[in-house]
């Protein structure tokens, strides 16, 4: 029976940080890393634009079960911005609509105008995107001449670094919240200041705990595996937890994680009244629970083995 037939390819578990290169898609890079990994099953935390570059971090087996809190993590950026242009993907990719001046602008009426872009903002999600309208991804729509209206949405800027700027073009550093469009940053950006703007750069330092140093580009990948097959490529794989540290962590006695994996609820103490927690069987981490306001905690999604 087609239910009985095995998955193909390589049990493995765990979470790979790539260095996505410019011009290649999040999921060209996912499935090159799953092909040379040999792997069953794997899944990326979110895509990147062609044009972007950086952190890129890829799940595969078990660690798929924390790729949602990949997906809500915090990120952080840098970005090349060019002013007095303005195109309609809001980065380089797409084609000029509007040429203005951009006029004798100072870094200190710059500056003034970043200010509205930090903390708590309302934005509006481009139409070169791939969220969905009646199911079908905006950006489809928007290849077609389409334009639908899309709601605003409330994401937060944490931090917004100015780091350079030339009188024509600016780079900045953006630590946000999830969701956010640093193109349309770029874009209303551009049309606060009167001129356009679009982005021409574009790197993700950090996903979550995770930063651009402990990654690895496809390239280095390649050459990992064409000197030591899939034993060198498992050594660069990240144990699953730490996409979750700052959750907190419930160690537990083997009995009680045996009934915990039996999917009932065990008493613990000096945890949360509520929330979720990374459970470990002694140092084995097994997965997530959630805590119940009378001391206990279930299992919220549990792994089945301990990764590496």
């Amino acid at each position: 029976m087609a239910t009985d037939r095995k998955r193909k390819g390589r049990d493995i578990s765990g979470i790979l940080l790539l260095d996505k290169p410019q011009g290649m898609s999040s999921n060209a890079c996912l499935q090159q890393a799953k092909r040379l990994f040999q792997a069953s099953k794997a899944g990326h935390t979110g895509a990147l634009d062609p044009l972007a570059t950086g952190v890129l971090p890829l799940c595969f087996g078990e660690a798929t079960k924390v790729s949602q809190f990949l997906l809500e993590a915090d990120k952080r950026y840098l970005t090349t911005i060019r002013l007095g242009q303005r195109t309609n993907t809001a980065d380089a990719e797409g084609e000029v609509i509007s040429t203005r001046p951009v006029g004798d602008l100072s870094e200190q009426a710059l500056v003034t105008c970043l200010s509205q872009f930090r903390g708590d903002i309302e934005q509006v999600p481009p139409m070169y995107s791939a969220l969905k309208h009646k199911g079908q991804p905006l950006y489809k729509l928007a290849r077609a001449g389409q334009e639908v209206e899309r709601k605003s949405r409330l994401i937060t800027v944490h931090d917004l670094i100015l780091h350079e700027f030339d009188g024509s073009s600016l780079s900045l550093e953006i630590h946000c919240s999830k969701g956010t469009y640093v193109r349309t940053i770029a874009d209303d950006l551009g049309e606060a200041l009167g001129c356009g703007a679009h982005v021409t750069a574009l790197r993700r330092l950090q996903a979550g705990v995770f930063r651009l140093q402990g990654c690895v580009t496809p390239e280095a990948l390649q050459a990992i595996f064409d000197a030591d097959g899939t034993e060198g490529l498992d050594a660069l794989l990240q144990a699953p937890d730490l996409a979750i540290e700052h959750l907190p962590k419930a160690v537990m006695s083997a009995q009680m994680a045996a009934y915990v994996r039996q999917g009932q609820a065990v008493m613990l103490r000096q945890m949360p009244s509520s929330g979720l927690v990374r459970l470990y069987d002694e140092e084995e981490f097994i997965g997530i629970g959630e805590m119940l306001d009378d001391g206990r905690v279930k299992p919220h999604r549990l792994i089945k083995e301990a990764a590496r």
